[in-house]
């Protein structure tokens, strides 16, 4: 009588062995066979990326922490504010603290603060936009120039 199950042999754990390592090569040979598409970049090549229409135009400079200037005013940045890069990726806010860019901008219109930036390439610069060219105000007094 035989109670115990017999322990496995060499050729059950040879034949285990090559099985996975056929799973595996099976799984290597599939992702590696998928085509890789390139990614379009924007920026280049006359490509220009959509802007809000509410985003405004300035020079924006990051501080430490919350803090920044934008067109040479403090500004304090909201928690989730976000940084993008010309080819539109995430810049963390702490690699970039000291540096001034020109971008479009958002301000969160209840808090003021500032909450999306984007760096503009050479090209997205040039096309007009408010925001830094002068003071925007709501209201007009008797010494304000005439525009007709």
């Amino acid at each position: 009588m035989n109670r115990c199950t017999p322990a496995p042999t060499s050729t059950t754990r040879q034949g285990r062995s090559l099985r996975s390592l056929a799973a595996a090569g099976l799984a290597a040979l599939l992702c590696s066979a998928a085509p890789v598409q390139a990614q379009q970049v924007p920026g280049g090549m006359g490509e220009m990326r959509n802007f809000p229409d509410a985003s405004l135009r300035g020079n924006l400079t990051v501080l430490a922490g919350s803090q920044a200037t934008l067109n040479g005013n403090p500004i304090r940045m909201a928690p989730g504010m976000r940084l993008f890069t010309p080819q539109n990726t995430l810049v963390m806010l702490h690699t970039v603290q000291g540096q001034t860019f020109k971008v479009n901008y958002l301000v969160e219109n209840s808090t003021g603060m500032l909450l999306s930036a984007w760096i503009l390439t050479q090209g997205e610069a040039a096309q007009p936009r408010k925001g830094a060219d002068g003071i925007q105000f709501n209201f007009r007094t008797e010494s304000d120039p005439v525009k007709k």
